[in-house]
Protein backbone atom coordinates (compact mmCIF):
# COMPACT_ATOMS: atom_id res chain seq x y z
CA UNK A 1 0.00 0.00 0.00
CA UNK A 2 1.15 3.27 -1.05
CA UNK A 3 -0.95 5.70 -0.10
CA UNK A 4 -0.06 5.29 3.94
CA UNK A 5 3.19 5.51 6.20
CA UNK A 6 5.41 3.12 6.37
CA UNK A 7 8.29 2.72 8.57
CA UNK A 8 11.27 2.71 6.46
CA UNK A 9 12.85 0.38 9.23
CA UNK A 10 11.06 -2.20 7.81
CA UNK A 11 11.03 -0.89 4.26
CA UNK A 12 14.49 -0.19 3.91
CA UNK A 13 16.55 -0.81 7.07
CA UNK A 14 16.16 -3.80 9.66
CA UNK A 15 16.23 -7.74 8.56
CA UNK A 16 13.83 -9.89 8.01
CA UNK A 17 15.10 -11.75 11.51
CA UNK A 18 13.79 -8.68 14.07
CA UNK A 19 11.48 -7.80 12.43
CA UNK A 20 9.71 -11.28 13.20
CA UNK A 21 10.66 -10.89 16.75
CA UNK A 22 8.97 -7.96 16.65
CA UNK A 23 6.21 -8.78 15.28
CA UNK A 24 2.81 -9.51 15.96
CA UNK A 25 2.87 -12.94 15.51
CA UNK A 26 5.72 -13.34 17.45
CA UNK A 27 3.97 -11.51 20.04
CA UNK A 28 0.80 -13.28 20.21
CA UNK A 29 1.84 -16.83 19.59
CA UNK A 30 4.28 -15.55 23.05
CA UNK A 31 1.07 -14.79 24.97
CA UNK A 32 -0.43 -18.61 23.95
CA UNK A 33 2.94 -19.58 24.99
CA UNK A 34 2.17 -17.91 27.95
CA UNK A 35 -1.11 -19.00 28.87
CA UNK A 36 -0.02 -22.82 28.48
CA UNK A 37 2.86 -22.61 30.85
CA UNK A 38 0.49 -20.82 33.39
CA UNK A 39 -2.11 -23.48 32.86
CA UNK A 40 -0.12 -26.10 33.00
CA UNK A 41 2.04 -24.76 36.32
CA UNK A 42 -1.57 -24.31 37.70
CA UNK A 43 -2.42 -28.22 37.04
CA UNK A 44 0.85 -29.17 38.36
CA UNK A 45 -0.06 -27.54 41.37
CA UNK A 46 -3.39 -28.87 41.93
CA UNK A 47 -5.76 -26.72 40.51
CA UNK A 48 -8.58 -28.56 38.59
CA UNK A 49 -7.19 -28.38 34.80
CA UNK A 50 -7.18 -31.35 32.52
CA UNK A 51 -4.69 -32.91 29.96
CA UNK A 52 -7.41 -32.43 27.54
CA UNK A 53 -7.73 -28.50 27.76
CA UNK A 54 -3.86 -28.21 28.05
CA UNK A 55 -3.90 -30.38 24.83
CA UNK A 56 -6.21 -28.15 23.27
CA UNK A 57 -4.66 -25.21 24.15
CA UNK A 58 -1.01 -26.73 22.38
CA UNK A 59 -2.83 -27.83 19.61
CA UNK A 60 -4.08 -24.26 18.65
CA UNK A 61 -1.24 -22.56 19.90
CA UNK A 62 0.05 -21.35 16.69
CA UNK A 63 -3.16 -20.85 13.92
CA UNK A 64 -4.24 -17.15 15.57
CA UNK A 65 -7.71 -16.03 14.21
CA UNK A 66 -6.42 -12.30 13.80
CA UNK A 67 -9.45 -11.24 11.96
CA UNK A 68 -11.70 -12.56 15.22
CA UNK A 69 -9.70 -11.13 17.54
CA UNK A 70 -9.51 -7.63 15.54
CA UNK A 71 -13.86 -7.85 15.85
CA UNK A 72 -13.34 -8.91 19.41
CA UNK A 73 -11.30 -5.90 20.48
CA UNK A 74 -13.28 -3.43 18.54
CA UNK A 75 -16.57 -4.39 21.21
CA UNK A 76 -13.81 -4.68 23.83
CA UNK A 77 -11.66 -1.89 23.27
CA UNK A 78 -8.93 -4.09 24.82
CA UNK A 79 -6.46 -6.40 23.37
CA UNK A 80 -5.92 -8.91 25.66
CA UNK A 81 -9.19 -9.85 26.69
CA UNK A 82 -9.98 -10.20 22.54
CA UNK A 83 -6.98 -12.64 21.92
CA UNK A 84 -8.88 -14.74 24.95
CA UNK A 85 -12.13 -14.86 24.03
CA UNK A 86 -10.75 -15.59 20.40
CA UNK A 87 -8.30 -18.32 21.88
CA UNK A 88 -11.40 -19.12 23.72
CA UNK A 89 -13.27 -19.60 20.37
CA UNK A 90 -10.84 -22.37 19.55
CA UNK A 91 -10.53 -24.32 22.77
CA UNK A 92 -14.22 -24.38 24.15
CA UNK A 93 -12.80 -27.01 26.25
CA UNK A 94 -10.30 -25.23 27.63
CA UNK A 95 -11.94 -21.33 27.42
CA UNK A 96 -12.42 -21.56 31.46
CA UNK A 97 -9.16 -21.63 32.25
CA UNK A 98 -7.37 -19.67 29.80
CA UNK A 99 -5.73 -16.64 31.64
CA UNK A 100 -6.74 -17.82 35.25
CA UNK A 101 -5.54 -15.83 38.05
CA UNK A 102 -3.72 -13.29 35.90
CA UNK A 103 -3.87 -9.56 34.74
CA UNK A 104 -3.04 -8.20 31.19
CA UNK A 105 0.72 -7.42 32.31
CA UNK A 106 1.03 -11.18 32.21
CA UNK A 107 1.15 -11.69 28.88
CA UNK A 108 2.21 -8.14 27.98
CA UNK A 109 5.27 -7.59 30.43
CA UNK A 110 6.69 -11.43 30.09
CA UNK A 111 6.23 -11.48 26.13
CA UNK A 112 8.32 -8.08 26.26
CA UNK A 113 11.23 -9.52 28.06
CA UNK A 114 11.37 -12.48 25.76
CA UNK A 115 11.20 -10.49 23.21
CA UNK A 116 13.76 -8.20 24.12
CA UNK A 117 16.21 -11.43 24.84
CA UNK A 118 15.64 -12.55 21.75
CA UNK A 119 16.65 -9.17 19.96
CA UNK A 120 19.49 -8.88 22.48
CA UNK A 121 20.64 -11.95 21.52
CA UNK A 122 20.34 -11.40 17.16
CA UNK A 123 22.53 -8.26 18.21
CA UNK A 124 24.87 -9.90 20.15
CA UNK A 125 25.28 -12.28 17.03
CA UNK A 126 25.73 -9.55 14.64
CA UNK A 127 28.08 -7.73 17.33
CA UNK A 128 30.48 -10.89 17.16
CA UNK A 129 30.27 -10.69 13.35
CA UNK A 130 32.04 -7.56 13.13
CA UNK A 131 34.64 -8.17 15.22
CA UNK A 132 35.66 -10.94 13.85
CA UNK A 133 35.50 -9.05 10.22
CA UNK A 134 37.69 -6.07 11.90
CA UNK A 135 40.05 -8.56 13.72
CA UNK A 136 40.78 -9.69 10.26
CA UNK A 137 40.94 -6.35 8.93
CA UNK A 138 43.54 -5.56 11.79
CA UNK A 139 45.39 -8.49 11.38
CA UNK A 140 45.99 -7.99 7.23
CA UNK A 141 47.15 -4.43 8.50
CA UNK A 142 48.82 -4.78 11.68
CA UNK A 143 52.20 -2.92 10.39
CA UNK A 144 50.73 -0.88 7.45
CA UNK A 145 51.77 2.51 8.86
CA UNK A 146 49.74 5.59 8.61
CA UNK A 147 49.26 9.44 9.99
CA UNK A 148 47.74 9.17 13.08
CA UNK A 149 45.63 12.14 14.33
CA UNK A 150 44.91 14.56 17.27
CA UNK A 151 42.43 17.03 16.99
CA UNK A 152 42.23 15.46 12.89
CA UNK A 153 46.01 16.96 12.94
CA UNK A 154 49.11 15.06 12.17
CA UNK A 155 50.86 13.05 14.53
CA UNK A 156 52.61 10.27 15.69
CA UNK A 157 52.37 7.34 13.12
CA UNK A 158 50.42 4.39 14.13
CA UNK A 159 49.13 1.59 11.36
CA UNK A 160 45.65 0.56 9.51
CA UNK A 161 45.76 -2.36 11.74
CA UNK A 162 46.55 -0.46 15.04
CA UNK A 163 43.56 1.70 14.85
CA UNK A 164 41.09 -1.17 13.58
CA UNK A 165 41.38 -2.36 17.19
CA UNK A 166 40.28 0.65 18.62
CA UNK A 167 37.00 0.07 16.90
CA UNK A 168 36.77 -3.73 17.83
CA UNK A 169 37.57 -2.77 21.11
CA UNK A 170 34.53 -0.48 21.91
CA UNK A 171 32.40 -3.53 20.26
CA UNK A 172 33.87 -5.81 22.85
CA UNK A 173 32.81 -3.40 25.46
CA UNK A 174 29.09 -3.88 24.28
CA UNK A 175 29.27 -7.69 24.04
CA UNK A 176 30.27 -7.47 27.85
CA UNK A 177 27.62 -5.15 28.34
CA UNK A 178 25.07 -7.33 26.61
CA UNK A 179 26.22 -10.22 28.17
CA UNK A 180 25.59 -9.23 30.92
CA UNK A 181 21.97 -7.64 30.75
CA UNK A 182 21.01 -10.86 28.90
CA UNK A 183 22.53 -12.50 32.04
CA UNK A 184 20.47 -10.13 34.50
CA UNK A 185 17.09 -10.25 32.43
CA UNK A 186 13.69 -11.98 34.62
CA UNK A 187 10.41 -12.80 33.66
CA UNK A 188 7.72 -10.75 35.81
CA UNK A 189 5.96 -14.06 36.17
CA UNK A 190 2.32 -13.97 37.54
CA UNK A 191 2.28 -11.51 40.48
CA UNK A 192 -1.61 -10.13 39.91
CA UNK A 193 -2.95 -6.46 39.03
CA UNK A 194 -0.58 -4.72 41.95
CA UNK A 195 2.10 -7.21 42.33
CA UNK A 196 1.10 -9.30 45.65
CA UNK A 197 -0.67 -12.11 43.82
CA UNK A 198 -3.56 -11.91 45.93
CA UNK A 199 -5.40 -14.19 43.45
CA UNK A 200 -3.35 -16.76 43.63
CA UNK A 201 -3.30 -16.13 47.33
CA UNK A 202 -7.21 -17.11 46.52
CA UNK A 203 -6.62 -19.62 43.70
CA UNK A 204 -4.63 -22.17 46.50
CA UNK A 205 -5.87 -21.23 49.64
CA UNK A 206 -3.16 -19.47 51.24
CA UNK A 207 -0.85 -22.20 50.34
CA UNK A 208 2.28 -19.90 50.35
CA UNK A 209 4.59 -22.76 48.82
CA UNK A 210 2.45 -23.52 46.16
CA UNK A 211 1.67 -19.86 45.56
CA UNK A 212 5.71 -18.92 44.96
CA UNK A 213 5.96 -22.04 42.90
CA UNK A 214 3.43 -20.40 40.29
CA UNK A 215 6.05 -17.60 39.61
CA UNK A 216 9.08 -20.35 39.41
CA UNK A 217 7.94 -22.90 36.97
CA UNK A 218 6.16 -20.69 34.26
CA UNK A 219 9.94 -19.03 34.21
CA UNK A 220 11.17 -22.35 33.65
CA UNK A 221 8.54 -23.52 30.97
CA UNK A 222 9.48 -20.41 29.36
CA UNK A 223 13.04 -20.83 29.74
CA UNK A 224 14.55 -18.51 32.33
CA UNK A 225 15.97 -19.17 35.67
CA UNK A 226 13.87 -16.91 37.67
CA UNK A 227 11.26 -14.17 37.83
CA UNK A 228 11.72 -10.38 39.11
CA UNK A 229 11.49 -10.93 42.96
CA UNK A 230 8.93 -7.71 43.68
CA UNK A 231 6.87 -5.83 41.28
CA UNK A 232 3.95 -3.75 40.70
CA UNK A 233 1.57 -4.56 37.95
CA UNK A 234 4.76 -4.28 35.96
CA UNK A 235 8.24 -5.29 35.82
CA UNK A 236 10.68 -2.05 36.45
CA UNK A 237 10.36 -0.48 33.91
CA UNK A 238 14.60 0.70 34.45
CA UNK A 239 14.59 -2.88 32.81
CA UNK A 240 13.63 -1.32 29.51
CA UNK A 241 16.35 1.66 30.28
CA UNK A 242 18.94 -0.88 30.65
CA UNK A 243 18.22 -2.76 27.58
CA UNK A 244 17.72 0.19 25.64
CA UNK A 245 21.35 1.80 27.20
CA UNK A 246 22.73 -1.82 25.35
CA UNK A 247 21.90 -0.61 21.88
CA UNK A 248 22.55 3.03 22.40
CA UNK A 249 26.46 1.76 23.67
CA UNK A 250 26.51 -0.37 20.20
CA UNK A 251 24.99 2.71 18.39
CA UNK A 252 27.99 4.83 20.11
CA UNK A 253 30.62 2.48 18.65
CA UNK A 254 29.18 2.00 15.45
CA UNK A 255 29.09 5.55 14.50
CA UNK A 256 32.36 6.42 15.83
CA UNK A 257 33.68 3.60 13.03
CA UNK A 258 31.52 5.22 10.58
CA UNK A 259 32.74 8.69 11.64
CA UNK A 260 36.52 7.35 11.22
CA UNK A 261 35.82 6.01 7.86
CA UNK A 262 33.77 8.72 6.56
CA UNK A 263 37.16 11.14 7.31
CA UNK A 264 39.56 8.76 5.66
CA UNK A 265 37.47 8.39 2.24
CA UNK A 266 37.19 12.42 2.36
CA UNK A 267 41.48 11.50 2.56
CA UNK A 268 41.47 9.06 -0.40
CA UNK A 269 43.29 6.49 2.33
CA UNK A 270 40.57 4.12 3.00
CA UNK A 271 37.31 3.51 1.21
CA UNK A 272 33.68 1.65 2.17
CA UNK A 273 32.85 -0.82 -0.32
CA UNK A 274 31.18 1.10 -3.89
CA UNK A 275 28.74 -0.94 -5.68
CA UNK A 276 30.00 -1.41 -9.74
CA UNK A 277 26.77 0.72 -10.49
CA UNK A 278 26.47 2.52 -7.93
CA UNK A 279 26.24 6.53 -8.03
CA UNK A 280 27.09 8.71 -6.12
CA UNK A 281 25.34 11.35 -7.00
CA UNK A 282 23.00 13.00 -9.57
CA UNK A 283 25.32 15.79 -10.14
CA UNK A 284 28.45 14.93 -10.00
CA UNK A 285 28.88 11.50 -11.41
CA UNK A 286 32.63 10.89 -10.37
CA UNK A 287 31.40 11.28 -6.56
CA UNK A 288 32.28 8.23 -3.94
CA UNK A 289 30.08 9.11 -1.28
CA UNK A 290 30.53 7.34 1.85
CA UNK A 291 26.55 6.46 1.95
CA UNK A 292 26.66 3.70 4.51
CA UNK A 293 28.89 5.35 7.03
CA UNK A 294 26.63 8.07 6.73
CA UNK A 295 23.38 5.79 7.14
CA UNK A 296 25.47 4.15 10.33
CA UNK A 297 25.35 7.33 11.29
CA UNK A 298 22.27 8.71 10.85
CA UNK A 299 20.33 5.31 12.42
CA UNK A 300 23.05 5.57 15.23
CA UNK A 301 22.04 8.84 16.66
CA UNK A 302 18.66 8.48 16.44
CA UNK A 303 19.27 5.10 18.73
CA UNK A 304 21.55 7.36 20.82
CA UNK A 305 17.83 9.87 21.47
CA UNK A 306 15.50 6.61 21.42
CA UNK A 307 17.50 5.70 24.87
CA UNK A 308 16.02 8.60 26.39
CA UNK A 309 12.67 7.52 26.28
CA UNK A 310 12.79 4.06 28.36
CA UNK A 311 14.87 6.76 30.95
CA UNK A 312 12.32 8.89 31.55
CA UNK A 313 9.74 6.79 31.53
CA UNK A 314 10.99 4.60 34.64
CA UNK A 315 11.35 8.14 35.91
CA UNK A 316 8.03 9.22 35.57
CA UNK A 317 5.73 5.60 36.97
CA UNK A 318 3.47 6.68 39.66
CA UNK A 319 2.76 3.99 41.92
CA UNK A 320 2.38 0.26 40.86
CA UNK A 321 1.86 1.30 37.21
CA UNK A 322 0.60 4.09 34.82
CA UNK A 323 -0.56 3.53 31.39
CA UNK A 324 1.71 6.32 30.24
CA UNK A 325 4.02 3.55 29.25
CA UNK A 326 2.24 1.64 27.00
CA UNK A 327 2.11 3.63 23.90
CA UNK A 328 6.19 5.32 24.45
CA UNK A 329 7.27 1.91 25.39
CA UNK A 330 5.57 -0.60 22.07
CA UNK A 331 7.38 2.66 19.90
CA UNK A 332 10.61 3.33 21.34
CA UNK A 333 12.05 -0.58 22.44
CA UNK A 334 11.15 -1.87 19.38
CA UNK A 335 12.36 0.86 16.94
CA UNK A 336 15.50 0.85 19.16
CA UNK A 337 16.03 -2.80 17.94
CA UNK A 338 15.30 -2.67 14.48
CA UNK A 339 17.69 0.63 14.29
CA UNK A 340 20.75 -1.18 15.62
CA UNK A 341 19.93 -4.61 14.02
CA UNK A 342 19.87 -2.09 10.55
CA UNK A 343 22.81 -0.03 12.13
CA UNK A 344 25.23 -3.70 12.52
CA UNK A 345 24.12 -5.15 9.48
CA UNK A 346 26.14 -1.54 7.74
CA UNK A 347 28.93 -2.02 9.95
CA UNK A 348 29.34 -5.74 8.52
CA UNK A 349 29.10 -4.88 5.34
CA UNK A 350 31.73 -1.93 5.42
CA UNK A 351 34.19 -4.33 7.59
CA UNK A 352 33.76 -6.98 5.14
CA UNK A 353 34.19 -4.95 2.02
CA UNK A 354 37.10 -1.83 3.29
CA UNK A 355 39.11 -0.78 0.64
CA UNK A 356 42.78 0.35 1.77
CA UNK A 357 44.88 2.81 -0.80
CA UNK A 358 48.55 2.08 0.70
CA UNK A 359 50.31 4.46 -1.82
CA UNK A 360 48.17 7.54 -0.70
CA UNK A 361 48.58 6.67 2.90
CA UNK A 362 52.08 6.27 2.51
CA UNK A 363 52.74 9.41 0.38
CA UNK A 364 50.46 11.50 3.26
CA UNK A 365 52.30 10.11 5.88
CA UNK A 366 55.59 10.66 3.91
CA UNK A 367 54.77 14.40 3.34
CA UNK A 368 54.48 14.94 7.52
CA UNK A 369 57.03 12.82 8.51
CA UNK A 370 59.86 15.01 8.27
CA UNK A 371 58.39 17.06 11.01
CA UNK A 372 57.91 13.92 13.47
CA UNK A 373 61.72 12.93 12.66
CA UNK A 374 63.06 16.12 13.63
CA UNK A 375 64.02 14.15 17.07
CA UNK A 376 65.53 11.47 15.86
CA UNK A 377 67.48 13.66 13.34
CA UNK A 378 68.73 15.99 16.16
CA UNK A 379 69.84 12.91 17.93
CA UNK A 380 72.02 11.96 15.50
CA UNK A 381 73.52 15.18 14.89
CA UNK A 382 74.64 15.62 18.87
CA UNK A 383 75.92 12.53 18.32
CA UNK A 384 78.32 13.60 15.17
CA UNK A 385 79.50 16.18 17.87
CA UNK A 386 77.17 19.01 17.24
CA UNK A 387 75.38 21.35 19.98
CA UNK A 388 72.04 20.15 21.43
CA UNK A 389 70.44 23.56 22.21
CA UNK A 390 72.06 25.23 18.75
CA UNK A 391 70.38 22.16 17.03
CA UNK A 392 67.44 22.21 18.63
CA UNK A 393 66.82 26.26 17.49
CA UNK A 394 67.78 25.22 14.07
CA UNK A 395 65.23 22.67 13.65
CA UNK A 396 63.06 24.77 14.65
CA UNK A 397 63.86 27.46 12.45
CA UNK A 398 63.65 25.27 9.69
CA UNK A 399 60.78 23.74 11.08
CA UNK A 400 58.95 27.06 10.63
CA UNK A 401 59.79 27.89 7.18
CA UNK A 402 59.11 24.51 5.60
CA UNK A 403 55.66 24.50 7.14
CA UNK A 404 55.30 28.22 5.43
CA UNK A 405 56.43 27.24 2.46
CA UNK A 406 53.47 24.38 2.67
CA UNK A 407 50.92 26.34 3.68
CA UNK A 408 50.76 29.40 1.82
CA UNK A 409 53.22 28.50 -1.18
CA UNK A 410 51.54 25.16 -1.35
CA UNK A 411 55.40 23.93 -1.91
CA UNK A 412 56.18 19.99 -1.31
CA UNK A 413 57.83 19.79 2.64
CA UNK A 414 61.50 20.62 1.87
CA UNK A 415 62.46 20.07 5.85
CA UNK A 416 65.19 17.65 5.14
CA UNK A 417 66.63 19.62 2.17
CA UNK A 418 66.72 22.59 4.46
CA UNK A 419 68.47 20.44 7.41
CA UNK A 420 71.37 19.07 4.57
CA UNK A 421 72.38 22.40 3.29
CA UNK A 422 72.60 23.20 7.36
CA UNK A 423 76.67 22.58 7.70
CA UNK A 424 75.79 22.66 11.41
CA UNK A 425 73.80 18.94 11.18
CA UNK A 426 76.96 17.75 9.15
CA UNK A 427 74.33 15.22 7.62
CA UNK A 428 73.81 14.71 4.24
CA UNK A 429 70.37 13.90 2.14
CA UNK A 430 71.20 10.55 1.96
CA UNK A 431 71.85 10.33 5.59
CA UNK A 432 68.77 11.67 6.21
CA UNK A 433 65.74 10.23 4.44
CA UNK A 434 67.04 6.94 5.57
CA UNK A 435 66.17 7.89 8.91
CA UNK A 436 62.44 8.20 6.97
CA UNK A 437 61.34 4.41 6.68
CA UNK A 438 57.89 5.08 8.66
CA UNK A 439 58.05 1.99 10.49
CA UNK A 440 60.63 3.12 12.81
CA UNK A 441 58.45 5.45 14.19
CA UNK A 442 55.22 3.15 14.62
CA UNK A 443 56.33 1.98 18.31
CA UNK A 444 54.41 -0.96 19.25
CA UNK A 445 51.63 -0.53 16.88
CA UNK A 446 52.09 -3.75 15.41
CA UNK A 447 52.54 -5.65 18.38
CA UNK A 448 49.86 -4.20 20.32
CA UNK A 449 47.32 -5.69 17.46
CA UNK A 450 48.98 -9.29 17.81
CA UNK A 451 48.68 -8.61 21.54
CA UNK A 452 45.31 -7.34 21.55
CA UNK A 453 43.96 -10.28 19.00
CA UNK A 454 45.31 -13.12 20.91
CA UNK A 455 44.19 -12.03 24.49
CA UNK A 456 41.12 -10.46 23.72
CA UNK A 457 39.92 -11.20 20.55
CA UNK A 458 40.50 -14.83 20.20
CA UNK A 459 39.32 -15.95 22.99
CA UNK A 460 35.95 -14.19 22.58
CA UNK A 461 35.85 -15.61 19.21
CA UNK A 462 36.95 -19.03 20.46
CA UNK A 463 33.98 -19.19 22.99
CA UNK A 464 31.04 -18.08 20.19
CA UNK A 465 30.24 -19.44 16.74
CA UNK A 466 30.06 -16.96 14.45
CA UNK A 467 26.79 -18.02 12.85
CA UNK A 468 24.99 -17.25 9.38
CA UNK A 469 25.47 -15.19 5.89
CA UNK A 470 26.60 -12.18 5.94
CA UNK A 471 23.80 -9.44 5.80
CA UNK A 472 22.26 -8.28 2.95
CA UNK A 473 21.51 -4.12 2.56
CA UNK A 474 19.61 -1.43 0.59
CA UNK A 475 22.92 0.37 -1.02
Amino acid sequence: MKNSYESPLCSRYASKEMQYIFSPDMKFTTWRKLWIALAQSEKELGLSITDEQINELITHQNDIDYEKAAEYEKQTRHDVMSHIKAYGDQCPSAKGIIHLGATSCFVGDNTDIIIMKKGLELIRSKVLMAIKLLSDFAVKYKDTPTLAFTHFQPAQPTTVGKRATLWIQDLTFDLDEIDFVVSRLKLLGSKGTTGTQASFKELFDGDIEKINAVDKKIAEKMGFDETYAVSGQTYSRKVDTRVLNCLSAVAQSAHKFSNDIRLLQHLKEVEEPFEKGQIGSSAMAYKRNPMRSERIASLSRYVMCDALNPAITAATQWFERTLDDSANKRISVAEGFLAVDAVLNLVINVSDGLVVYDKVITSRLMSELPFMATENILMDAVKLGGDRQELHEAIRVHSMAAAKAVKEEGKPNDLLERIANDERFGMTLEQLQSVMNPKNFIGMADKQVESFIENIVNPILKNNEINGELPEINV
